[in-house]
């Protein structure tokens, strides 16, 4: 299998823009090198930058590991991207108001009705309510990759959306932070387009969807608490946008409007950011035993005196058995040809890709529908036979909850491991915000594959990060 290299022609030159990086890297000392990914290290460590594995019999949480060898995407490409993936979320909104409304693509049978009402994701509690602007999706994390195509050329798919509570961004802004640290001679060689005003661009649009006649809303971070995986980032964000990080047993619901407790009294919460799934929100509504959340939420929700970000409900716009049709809500709200592809997908609840599934397990790749963080996967040409039949069993007893996609020769990038510089496999998850308007951070998280020929970059497989560079010209 050939794979695309961002750096390496294929007669092993360099690409025009990596070309001044490749110069300057030529002429480091390996040690100094070292002695750089060792201060990482220990600076990451010292500021708490941390994840916990759940399952993980230790129980420890870990660094994720950064690469000092940047991602570099040349502005023309980052124009066009960026032009993919605000098509792709707007018609994503508009997907998720017309289900809880009018349900016109349904009428129109363009996404099966089952799809939709037999989703796991799929809350009823939302029809008829009115959001600002009609935002669902205010902030996602869309997956991407690229591939080599026939001309030998490096071409972008969308791996899959991530709109409930996509996680990541803090590791955006810190490797940014790490890399103007250690080497910032590099920022005066290269035009890189900055990403340190994301918090400010979260805010704002979180500003945006306050209720109607709100014009100073009170902004907070809903998080799980200290032993949730990403609660790093809960902390980092609240932080950085300047607003409280507060858990469920800090908000209490009165006459439909939610208020904070505070040393000086009740204050009253206009938009939360929340980092908690639907489940958990609202014990009234959702889980009854839910200690994370808070009661009355959903009412005051659905009397508009207080906004969620994201929206609850958005589930069923990045299940991945709806993925599939999301080059077709484009074309149906906008009117418009899809900029980004699809990566080809199998849905094993379909006869026919059924069997063919079940006849190519070896070739393909297996997720399930609600998965994420690289669980509940099976990675066809990585997995012995008897992982490959046990898998089949589970396809065969629930179909209809895994879908399948061919193995994709993700692109590589050299990445800095034990054994010096070696290409290692990559994917991008840019993030985009929307209120008012759709605006996108330049660049994203770009997430590696550290062990030799893995396909899986997920932090939770051992997966790690690197700063992502998109040139200004």
């Amino acid at each position: 299998m050939r794979f695309y290299d961002e750096m390496a022609t294929e007669g092993g030159g360099v690409r025009p823009h990596y070309a001044q990086y490749a110069q300057w890297l030529a002429q480091q000392a390996p040690d100094a090198i070292r002695a750089k990914r060792d201060e990482a290290e220990l600076i990451f460590r010292r500021v708490g930058i941390t994840f916990t594995v759940y399952g993980d019999e230790a129980g420890a949480e870990r660094l994720i590991p950064f690469d000092l060898i940047p991602r570099i995407i040349p502005a023309a490409e980052w124009k066009y991207l960026e032009a993919g993936l605000k098509q792709r979320v707007c018609a994503l909104n508009r997907f998720l108001h017309d289900v809880y409304h009018e349900q016109e693509i349904l009428k129109a049978g363009i996404v099966p009705q089952p799809q939709v009402f037999g989703n796991a994701q799929f809350r009823a509690e939302m029809m008829g309510i009115d959001l600002p602007h009609q935002v669902y999706a205010h902030i996602a994390g869309i997956d991407i990759v690229r591939a080599e195509n026939p001309a030998g050329q490096g071409e972008y798919y969308v791996l899959e959306d991530n709109l409930r509570v996509p996680s990541g961004v803090s590791y955006m802004l810190e490797n940014r932070r790490m890399m103007m640290r250690l080497f910032p001679e590099l920022f005066s060689l290269y035009p890189i387009a900055p990403v340190a005003h994301y918090p400010d661009s979260l805010l704002e649009k979180l500003h945006d969807v306050a209720p109607p006649g709100v014009n100073d809303p009170t902004v907070v971070v809903l998080t799980p608490g200290m032993y949730n995986s990403a609660y790093f980032e809960h902390a980092f964000l609240a932080q950085q946008m300047g607003v409280e990080l507060v858990e469920g047993q800090d908000l209490f619901v009165r006459d439909d409007f939610v208020y904070m407790r505070t040393t000086q009294g009740p204050q009253r919460v206009d938009v939360i950011y929340r980092r908690i799934d639907d489940d958990f929100l609202d014990p009234q509504v959702f889980r009854a035993d839910s200690a994370l959340g808070c009661a009355g939420l959903m009412r005051a929700y659905r009397a508009g005196n207080v906004n969620l970000a994201n929206a609850i409900g958005t589930g069923i716009a990045d299940d991945k058995s709806l993925y599939p049709y999301v080059p077709k809500m484009i074309e149906f709200y906008l009117g418009e040809k899809p900029l980004l592809a699809n990566v080809p997908t199998h849905l094993c609840r379909e006869p026919e890709s059924l069997a063919y599934v079940l006849a190519h397990l070896p070739e393909l790749v297996v997720k399930e529908v609600h998965g994420a963080g690289g669980y509940g996967m099976l990675v066809g040409p990585a997995a012995s036979r008897e992982q490959i039949a046990a898998f089949a069993d589970k396809i065969k007893a629930h179909p209809d909850h895994y879908i399948a996609q061919p193995t994709l020769a993700l692109s590589t990038c050299p990445t800095y491991v034990d054994a010096g510089i070696a290409p290692r496999h990559i994917d991008l998850r840019p993030f985009v915000l929307s209120g008012k308007s759709v605006s996108i951070v330049p660049g994203g998280l770009t997430r590696v594959a550290l062990t030799e020929g893995s396909l899986v970059v997920n932090s939770s497989q051992g997966g790690g990060t690197k700063d992502t560079w998109v040139l200004e010209r």
